[in-house]
């Protein structure tokens, strides 16, 4: 169980620090080298993890929904505009929601799929919650409208960061939700939902996809006897 516990907090550490070398630098600037600086690790370590640059960007993408939670007390609508906000915080104090926005709109694909999949899956699934529940107008499309969120929320957040550093993010998403649900909500609904956000956006745990590690051998008896025999672990990285 030690060396079970040991490989993944040294994948922790890898993510953690490949998040803030890609936040800071992008994906085709970010080095190898820095990142295995940052995590504190040796090259085998992080190959045994991780074999490509590409599969650590990707481990990235994979965990971004997994920084929100939807409350199950919430409205369809209002967890949405929930979801926003704890992202909006997200962004201001966690690199891996930096790092995966950043992949995002530099074009950053994998496997011939864009990275907003997951977010437009999301919204499309609560949207279309919320047209069974009465709460969102009949007329309205929910995967069409989904993305149209997703892709105001991207811009909002965008402004936000080259104006201010996203110091000014959380009033910015309010102002998009005042003027987004009188096209998509029934006006009673309007009357109870709140823009600026019901739930503590500091207060979510961000729950880990376990999928990347489980694909990677790690966790598992195996594969820790594999990162031990390749001469991983935490320690100086050479080269």
């Amino acid at each position: 169980m030690a060396k079970q516990a040991r490989a993944l907090q040294t994948r922790r550490s890898i993510v953690e620090a490949a998040a803030s070398v890609f936040a800071e630098y992008g994906y085709e600037r970010a080095a190898t080298s820095e990142i295995l600086r940052r995590a504190n690790v040796t090259k085998g370590a992080m190959y045994f993890h991780f074999p490509s640059k590409e599969s650590l960007a990707q481990a990235i993408m994979d965990e971004q929904t997994g920084l929100v939670s939807v409350e199950p007390q919430l409205s369809p609508l209002q967890s949405i505009i929930d979801i926003t906000h704890q992202f909006a915080h997200r962004l201001r104090h966690d690199a891996i929601a930096r790092a995966g926005t950043r992949l995002s709109i530099e074009g950053v694909f994998f496997n011939g799929t864009h990275p907003w999949g997951d977010w437009f899956d999301l919204t499309t699934r609560l949207l279309s919650e919320g047209q069974e529940q009465g709460e969102v107008l009949a007329q309205v499309v929910p995967r069409e409208t989904g993305e149209f969120i997703v892709a105001t929320f991207t811009g909002v957040q965008l402004v936000s960061e080259a104006i201010n550093r996203r110091a000014d993010l959380h009033g910015r998403v309010a102002v998009m939700w005042r003027h987004i649900l009188p096209s998509v909500a029934h006006p009673a609904t309007i009357a109870r939902l709140r823009p600026e956000g019901v739930t503590d956006p500091a207060a979510v745990t961000a729950t880990v996809p376990a999928r990347d590690g489980v694909r990677n051998g790690a966790g598992t008896e195996e594969g820790t006897a594999a990162e031990a025999e390749a001469g991983a672990g935490v320690g100086a990285p050479t080269g």
